[in-house]
């Protein structure tokens, strides 16, 4: 509605639920008094941070859209999703566990974002860090409850960064980077329970044989590439993955001989 002043809903100290979408606002100082606020949505509009007064019942915040540069400023301790797509954060620093114990759903989508350092977040479920300029995975170990992350099309072209201390990690997205061998995707052996896997429009997944590479190395998978595993694929995965390891043994003897 091209609002620029939202000035009158001081006065609706019991609103629960409030959608400031589409209009012109620059400042959300007025929602303060909103104290019992439990859900808020102010996409599209020309919001340059996402700071606000802390309050105690909301869960539920939408800042998609805007002109945000950072993640100052917001602590909420019931808070349990936070959108921030498309919009201009160039760095994960600003969030305190301490004052957002309870987030599970972080969707940063769509930003300018380098690098995953200094997320101090770290009891997320879900973490969606797509269209991103993200070249490196910095911080990851310390996601141990994390169970979904998304890094499609950014600028990976090597996969350090996971830790076995990543327990929960069931689906991964890394579609559209820039993986080129198979030894990368080996460094995902670390994640214990990864079923799923997407690593669809990178380089390596033009090589011949790609699905039986992938699934050799990773034998855990359920689905790669959104499709099921068959039976049949992961029996003759599984005759690959033992021909390598019968190779490698006998490549570690023959240098062991050597020494001796």
């Amino acid at each position: 509605r091209g609002l620029t002043d939202i000035s009158l809903l001081e006065r609706f100290i019991h609103l629960r639920y409030v959608d400031l979408s589409k209009n012109k606002l620059q400042d959300l100082s007025p929602l303060s008094s909103l104290t019992q606020l439990l859900w808020l949505k102010v996409d599209g509009n020309l919001l340059t941070s996402a700071s606000m007064q802390e309050l105690p019942y909301l869960q539920v915040i939408s800042f998609d859209r805007n002109h945000i540069k950072d993640l100052e400023g917001i602590a909420h301790p019931l808070l349990a999703n936070l959108s921030l797509k498309d919009n201009k954060i160039q760095t994960v620093l600003g969030l305190h566990r301490d004052q957002l114990s309870s987030l599970q759903i972080l969707e940063l989508q769509g930003n300018e974002i380098k690098t995953t350092a200094g997320l101090g977040v770290s009891k997320l479920k879900k973490l969606y860090l797509a269209q991103n300029t993200i070249c490196s995975l910095e911080g990851l170990e310390e996601f141990e409850e994390l169970e979904t992350l998304h890094l499609r099309d950014n600028k990976l072209e090597a996969l350090d960064g996971f830790s076995d201390s990543m327990k929960c990690l069931q689906y991964l997205n890394l579609r559209s980077n820039g993986i080129r061998s198979f030894q990368e995707v080996e460094k995902l052996q670390v994640l214990p329970v990864l079923q799923a896997l997407v690593l669809t429009d990178n380089p390596c997944a033009e090589e011949p044989n790609y699905r039986l590479e992938v699934l050799s190395r990773l034998p855990q998978l359920q689905r790669l590439d959104k499709e099921l595993v068959e039976e049949e694929e992961w029996e003759e995965a599984e005759k690959i993955r033992q021909t390598r390891l019968e190779k490698e043994k006998v490549r570690t003897t023959r240098c062991r001989d050597k020494k001796d």
